[in-house]
């Protein structure tokens, strides 16, 4: 995609004027880091808060009488059972029992369901959301809503002073609130694996809003580099990498993510697929690695176990600053799978030890209250 079509967040002049490189990322210019460099941002949100433009990212509304059943009939989420003020992580699910997407619905009012979906496929998941549930539910893109993530455990402190109310949220709660005066969707959620909040406001109120929490002494502002090595140390899945459209929530680890009560009764896309890997086991799984050697594993690189046999296929990784060794996610043979187990990762043909280990690699932070 050329420079010229590209878009922009309404925060982009903010980011140009804080000094952010930007880089072409599903579509948009986005801020890939500041001038304190990735690896000090990856630690102001691990120590203290940092604040991230999500604006790409896809929200939406979804409303009508059995809005939430509707959904439930593309999706693996027991939605039927949100609660006012609730919000879930769920799986958007192919015919196949691939994953479409991953998304996050919410009950922050009274006013349907509140949707947020990846930036890359947004509009997919929107026209495939509006035309299988047409006269079911009617789904009402946000296109002037910007989405802001303040991550980090100062985030609760700065939120406190803001907006008590919203203070008082714990982790996947949703609610409505005025944040400096302007009336945002809040969620005590993110994907750093610390505990934080995600605001979604009018687009026109964002630069005002980012620019109030940017002048509290513990946020910095924090680009895509260190999102991606936080999201990674949290064991979290990034959509078109470590899940696709080919991806089982079996095979992918994110069986929590399709509750007992779905699977009882068995009314979800793929269910004839899902249900034999979970009978019989799937033919491949997520796991987390370790690396020996002090370089990273990058996406694409096979997985070898110890005699040489191509097992596997990394995902994701990156050198893990708060652990200060490379990390990995990779699918790998269910044999090779359990944990301790030990593997090779062939680069350019030369093969580096591993380590298979359970995730999260640092542990996560969410305030549960």
């Amino acid at each position: 995609m050329s420079d010229q079509a590209l878009k922009r967040t309404p925060l982009y002049d903010l980011h140009v004027a804080l000094g952010a490189r930007m880089v072409p990322f599903a579509g948009y210019e986005m801020p890939v880091q500041y001038p304190m460099g990735i690896l000090k941002e990856h630690q102001q949100v691990r120590e203290r808060a940092g604040l991230f433009d999500v604006s790409h990212m896809g929200q939406a509304r979804l409303t009508g009488d059995d809005a939430a059943a509707a959904l439930e009939s593309v999706s693996s989420g027991d939605l039927q059972s949100l609660e006012h003020g609730q919000q879930k992580y769920t799986l958007l699910l192919n015919g196949d029992g691939g994953i479409m997407d991953d998304l996050m619905v919410s009950r922050p009012d009274e006013n349907g369901l509140f949707l947020v979906v990846n930036a890359d496929t947004k509009d997919g998941d929107f026209d495939y959301i509006a035309k299988t549930l047409e006269g079911r539910a009617k789904l009402d893109r946000l296109d002037n809503r910007a989405l802001l993530a303040l991550q980090g455990p100062a985030a609760m402190r700065v939120m406190q002073a803001v907006a008590p109310k919203a203070a008082e949220l714990t982790f996947m709660q949703a609610a409505r609130a005025d944040i400096f005066d302007v009336n945002a969707i809040v969620s005590r959620s993110g994907y750093t694996g610390e505990d934080g909040f995600e605001i979604s406001v009018p687009a026109d109120k964002a630069v005002e809003v980012a620019e109030k929490f940017l002048s509290f002494d513990d946020v910095e502002p924090i680009g895509l580099g260190a999102r991606d090595s936080l999201r990674l140390e949290a064991g979290l899945c990034l959509y078109g990498h470590d899940i696709d459209n080919t991806t089982s929530p079996v095979e992918a680890s994110l069986l929590w993510a399709l509750p007992k009560v779905r699977r009882e009764r068995g009314d979800f896309p793929g269910a004839e697929r899902i249900l034999k890997e979970i009978a019989d086991g799937p033919a491949r799984k997520r796991v987390g690695l370790k690396l020996a050697d002090r370089a990273p594993a990058r996406e694409g690189a096979d997985v070898a176990d110890k005699d040489g046999n191509v097992i596997g296929v990394v995902t994701s990784g990156s050198l893990a600053p708060t652990l200060g060794e490379p990390i990995a996610m990779a699918y790998v043979t269910p044999d090779f799978a359990k944990a301790r187990t030990e593997l090779d990762i062939l680069v350019r043909g030369k093969a580096r030890a591993a380590e298979v280990v359970k995730t999260p690699f640092v542990p996560q932070n969410y305030y549960r209250g």
